[in-house]
């Protein structure tokens, strides 16, 4: 059964925030961004719409991408969901986010808080074969080692959970918003008691 909406902060009264659903290709990260974002009534952003069309032709041609192909691209992710969360109260992303500093990137350039929910699997054979099957998609599956190989842990100090991407939808969902509720309850707490205190 999904969280009631008690969990999560009313935009109204708390800070403006974003999140990203983040990881490798296949693990999912359209699947659950667009659900959350349903259930929190505000916009979803699909990276991959994000990228120059050099870059898709780049990855096309099963070339992968480098970090002068992958800094725009995160700048125009970062000002979207910037625009849409100060809409809306909030807004969702599905964004590879492979490397820290692609993270601290997106956090910086956000100008606002930023939660990383990560879809994490150890099962490479199962992202496979749901980028096989995935339906007109530029991403071949042969670029998925070198996401795998570019991919770096989160860091204690990261604003992020771990999710098992082989969990069912519904389950993803349900304990992203549990978290999200937590991490942005405790926010509001803080932004609350700094304006008591001035």
């Amino acid at each position: 059964m999904p969280p009631s909406s008690e969990t999560i902060p009313n935009p109204a009264d708390a800070l403006p925030y974003a999140i990203i659903v983040m990881g490798v290709s296949g693990s999912g990260k359209s699947t659950l961004g667009a659900e959350l974002a349903r259930r929190l009534r505000c916009e979803f952003l699909e990276g991959d719409a994000f990228h120059s069309a050099d870059s898709v032709a780049k990855m096309r041609s099963g070339q992968p991408l480098d970090d002068l192909d992958r800094w725009p691209w995160l700048d125009r992710i970062a000002a979207g969901l910037h625009d849409a969360a100060r809409m809306d109260g909030t807004a969702v992303a599905a964004c590879s986010a492979l490397k820290r500093a692609y993270r601290d990137r997106l956090a910086d350039a956000v100008g606002m808080p930023l939660l990383f929910v990560f879809l994490d699997t150890k099962d490479s054979g199962e992202l496979a074969r749901r980028l096989v099957h995935r339906a007109d998609h530029y991403m071949p599956a042969s670029l998925l080692a070198s996401q795998l190989d570019t991919l770096e842990a989160l860091g204690p100090d990261e604003r992020a959970v771990t999710l098992d991407a082989e969990e069912a939808p519904d389950r993803l969902c349900a304990e992203a918003l549990a978290w999200i509720g937590r991490e942005m309850s405790g926010a509001a707490e803080t932004a609350g008691d700094a304006r008591r205190r001035s």
